[in-house]
């Protein structure tokens, strides 16, 4: 089969596409014939030996995917071969096949193509989980979401509407701001032009906002933390800035406010049954026209690299898919 490679830490365009063997399953596992799979921010950085999982040189990128069940192992009674499916693989999906633990697949929803599926798990799962179990959101509230054209950031502003919330979109161009605004958002802030902090005080009236998703971090987040109402609540859920910011603790109990990280993959493992719920709300959501996942552009196999590098630069709005 084919495969992109990561053969020494470095950027995306030391990645080649090399012919290697199908990879073994173990008892707990599947196979999965990928269709489609995801470019998303931990692809970034994995590859140049910064993510929290260090796999094992060579190996493949793509934390995510949607296709085919080719096998079992002789634990897995779900799901069967040949059934339609997206999984979360952790790496290794920009490849032709990738083993993949059974307690990490989703059989996909009737109707839903593999493109869709395999942009979909990670940021709605995220996104799900924060503004839920984490935040704990609910109707009426003001919502204001950083990097809001990302993936999980445009994630956030179709869960936050569905949830009953006044989503603040802000991103760093006109066109980004757009694609937030079609996703929903109530208000736009383009914080490439106008001061952050100041535009938060005008649309809320001086109130603060009640949760902060930021997926962003860096210089942003002084400005936002500042901008929480009485019993706020900041989400922190990565650092695509590349900046991980400092908080001084005071303005966190001057607040009465609450600091809350989000970390989905291990929410996913500790409390299945919690995630599946989720999911299934997700996948209704979905039907109903409510999310659709934003996807900017396909790329094939072998031009993974480039899909990683548009990524990167943040040149694109939503999801970037490579196509097997």
């Amino acid at each position: 089969m084919k495969a992109i490679l990561c053969k020494a830490y470095g950027p995306a365009s030391t990645l080649v596409l090399e012919e290697v063997p199908s990879p073994s399953i173990k008892a707990d596992e599947i196979l999965l014939g990928v269709k489609a799979a995801s470019v998303n921010f931990p692809d970034t950085l994995i590859i140049e030996g910064k993510y929290q999982f260090k796999p094992p040189l060579p190996f493949s990128p793509g934390g995510e995917a949607a296709g085919v069940v080719l096998a079992t192992g002789q634990n897995v009674t779900h799901p069967k071969v040949g059934d339609r499916v997206m999984a979360l693989t952790g790496w290794g999906s920009f490849a032709e096949e990738v083993a993949v633990a059974a307690s990490n697949v989703l059989p996909m929803p009737e109707g839903m193509d593999v493109t869709t599926a395999a942009a979909f798990s990670m940021t709605y799962g995220t996104s799900m989980h924060a503004l839920k179990q984490r935040a704990q959101l609910q109707p009426g509230e003001t919502l204001l979401v950083l990097g809001a054209a990302g993936g999980v950031g445009l994630a956030a502003v179709e869960i936050g509407k569905a949830m009953g919330a006044r989503v603040i979109a802000a991103a760093s161009t006109a066109e980004k701001l757009a694609v937030a605004k079609a996703a929903g958002a109530d208000e736009l802030i383009d914080y490439s032009s106008e001061n952050l902090k100041d535009a938060l005080k005008r649309l809320t009236d001086g109130r603060g906002v009640d949760v902060i998703y930021d997926p962003v971090g860096g210089e942003l987040f002084d400005a936002a933390v500042r901008s929480l109402a009485w019993n706020g609540r900041l989400l922190v859920v990565g650092f695509a800035s590349g900046q991980i910011p400092q908080m001084a603790a005071n303005l966190v109990l001057l607040k009465g406010a609450a600091v809350l990280g989000v970390f989905w993959g291990a929410f996913a493992q500790r409390e299945a049954e919690r995630n599946k719920a989720n999911f299934a709300e997700l996948f209704t959501w979905w039907a109903q026209g409510t999310v659709k996942p934003v996807i900017s552009k396909t790329y094939p196999l072998a031009s993974a690299d480039k899909a990683i590098v548009a990524l990167s630069e943040r040149t694109v709005a939503g999801k970037v898919v490579i196509v097997v």
